[in-house]
């Protein structure tokens, strides 16, 4: 899909930090990868429960899209455990940016965020929905070969919000001190978020 407004296209991939790996072990790896990767940093985030049981018809990985939103399952240990992410591309094929978001039991979640380089790493990122109030900025926390990692703690009163809104901005600065915003869509994200909380 083309967004007029950006000049990009809006995919939905598998996850955009590691490669496909087989579905029992998936996550597992990923978590360790993603560990090391953050210098020792903890990053870990609670199964999401598909509809309180395993996925449908015995499968072992579900794949659903949802307007810009995908959902994506896997069962681990029979239980199976979802993401939701949107991934953005521009014309030529280059990956601009990328979200996926994983709910927690509490009603939380967190959005893992990949972004591209050229971008100045110790302001951090600045999200807002629409044009509400800035929430509160977060850092970066490592770079990839595909670019640069932020952990963004996303609260129920946010999560509200973003079922709402119509879009989430991403602020940074870039080289030589110019502000730069990155729109997320948010079509689709509430019916997504549904899907895996349900």
């Amino acid at each position: 899909m083309q967004d007029p407004r950006m000049g990009m296209h809006m995919t939905q991939s598998r996850s955009f930090i590691f490669p496909e790996l087989p579905p029992k072990h998936a996550l597992g790896i990923a978590r360790a990868r993603f560990t090391l990767l953050c210098s020792g940093m903890i990053f870990m985030l609670a199964q999401a429960a598909f509809a309180q049981s395993a996925l449908p018809n015995g499968a072992s990985a579900l794949q659903e899209t949802y307007q810009d939103w995908r959902v994506a399952c896997n069962a681990v240990d029979k239980a199976p455990a979802c993401v939701i992410s949107q991934d953005q591309t521009q014309q030529n094929g280059q990956r601009l940016l990328a979200v996926e978001m994983q709910t927690r039991p509490d009603g939380s979640a967190v959005a893992t965020l990949l972004l591209p380089f050229g971008i100045v790493l110790n302001t951090g990122v600045t999200p807002n929905v629409d044009d509400q109030p800035p929430l509160k900025p977060v850092r970066f926390r490592t770079c990839l070969p595909t670019g640069c990692i932020a952990l963004l703690p996303v609260d129920s009163a946010t999560l509200t919000k973003l079922r709402a809104g119509s879009r989430l901005n991403l602020k940074v600065t870039a080289d030589a001190d110019k502000a730069l915003s990155f729109q997320v869509s948010l079509r689709g994200f509430s019916a997504a978020l549904d899907r895996v909380a349900a």
